[in-house]
């Protein structure tokens, strides 16, 4: 039996543009996950450089937590807001610009040395990390059949974790390299930190070039049928004007995502969940060499380690959501949760004495309970505002899909969320200088 007659999405479609259907949606995912891996090596490698940051410039624990804090801020209003704007753009287009820009705000970091400076760079590298999210989704709901694209988004969504934690070893093996040996002691690039941004800019901005070359926006991009999804309109059925899509979607947003309680109860559950995650993510290396004294490098493959659990975690939650939950995503965020702050009571108790396997079992722990609820809850939204399992369907034209909207909405509020985390850890510290 060929693969259109196993999956009517594949309807019209003969056997060799199935497979060259197939080709390019394992050329897509594959790119979707490098694509957005590369974000956070412009994203999470503050975290690395904030302690040379107060160490070679003077920049205070305050100034550096105020740093996240706008970042989150704008980061949380760009996906919101290019999460609109995105499913009306061309995917490849917004996906290598965003990339591109970050890449440009982090040189540009790399190079400055006033605080202003510094901060005005980073709250713009806030703003075009939020374009990585949207064009990702758009890809994957035009390039995989529905009845795989909850799967495939599980695995797209490790392309955080590979991410995370690629960037903080690699970054923590930089700054650990004695840059005063090739550079003038007088010269800015003797300085550790600096290189924590000016490599992994370029590696971002090469990256987007292999992005560009392997990515196309939709299959009919490149000759093929679009993939048949949903029930077939009525032969007699209207088509639908574009002032009567843009308010059929208005009216979705307003009564099914920000008029829906049990949403808002969701975005402050993830509000919780990103201030467990980046707290760990942007102060852990922070926390780790001060306070247990570990070399920058071992502490970034510790963080590492929290990140590599959270693959493990994503992939539990969704197996464990289906077969003892009948899909209830919410059950299964709950026990995670309670699950993650009896690891942070463990985190608390470290110490400069505490054996370092000790250290990386509580950061791992936390992170596989931690990184359920970050898979879990775009879905159960989505879910909940739709009253329908969310396949992805890719929307009329310039409308785009439930799934993307209650997600844009969600990320404005988790991502603030994120900064807290940011606060929260600073505030716990001994010193707050």
């Amino acid at each position: 039996m060929s693969a259109k007659q196993l999956n009517p999405a594949y309807d019209g479609m003969t056997d060799q543009q199935v497979k060259r259907f197939k080709y390019w949606e394992f050329r897509t995912m594959a790119m979707c996950i490098f694509g957005y891996a590369l974000f956070y090596f412009v994203r999470k490698n503050l975290s690395i450089a904030m302690p040379y940051l107060n160490e070679e410039m003077g920049i205070s624990k305050s100034d550096l937590g105020l740093f996240l804090t706008l970042h989150g801020l704008i980061y949380g209003l760009s996906k919101f807001f290019n999460g609109i704007w995105g499913d009306r753009s061309n995917a490849r287009y917004f996906l290598v610009t965003g990339l591109v820009f970050c890449g440009i705000c982090n040189l540009l970091f790399g190079f400055s040395s006033s605080v202003l400076v510094l901060g005005i760079f980073w709250v713009l590298n806030g703003w075009f990390q939020g374009m990585g999210v949207p064009p990702c989704t758009r890809l994957m709901t035009h390039w995989i059949v529905p009845e795989r694209l909850a799967t495939k988004m599980s695995v797209w969504n490790t392309s955080h974790s590979i991410g995370a934690g690629l960037a903080i070893i690699f970054c923590g093996y930089v700054v650990s390299l004695n840059w005063g040996a090739w550079f003038d002691a007088s010269s800015i690039l003797s300085q550790h930190w600096r290189w924590c941004f000016l490599l992994p800019a370029t590696i971002a901005i090469l990256g987007a070039a292999v992005v560009w070359a392997f990515v196309r926006d939709t299959p009919s991009s490149v000759g093929l049928p679009e993939l048949k999804t949903g029930k077939a309109a009525p032969a007699d059925a209207k088509p639908h004007t574009k002032a009567e899509e843009k308010a059929e979607h208005k009216a979705f947003l307003r009564r099914k995502v920000f008029l829906n309680p049990t949403i808002w109860i969701i975005a402050v559950g993830n509000f919780f969940v990103y201030i467990v995650r980046f707290a760990v993510l942007d102060w852990g290396p922070t926390m780790l060499k001060e306070h247990l004294h570990m070399d920058i490098s071992h502490a970034g493959w510790t963080v590492a380690a929290f990140e590599i659990a959270g693959i493990a975690g994503m992939l539990a939650a969704g197996w464990a959501t289906d077969r003892f939950f009948g899909g209830r995503a919410p059950r299964t965020c709950v026990i995670c949760m309670l699950m993650t702050a009896l690891c942070l009571v463990g985190l608390y108790t470290l110490n400069e004495h505490t054996p370092l396997a000790v250290a990386i079992a509580i950061l791992m722990s936390a992170g596989f309970f931690i990184y359920g609820p970050q898979a879990l809850v775009g879905i159960a939204a989505a879910n909940i505002a739709t009253k329908r399992p969310s396949t992805g369907r890719p929307p009329p034209q310039g409308a785009p899909p439930p799934r993307q909207a209650v997600s844009a909405a969600c990320s404005a509020t988790a991502v603030r969320s994120s900064r807290a985390g940011g606060w929260v850890c600073w505030c716990s510290t001994p010193t707050g200088a």
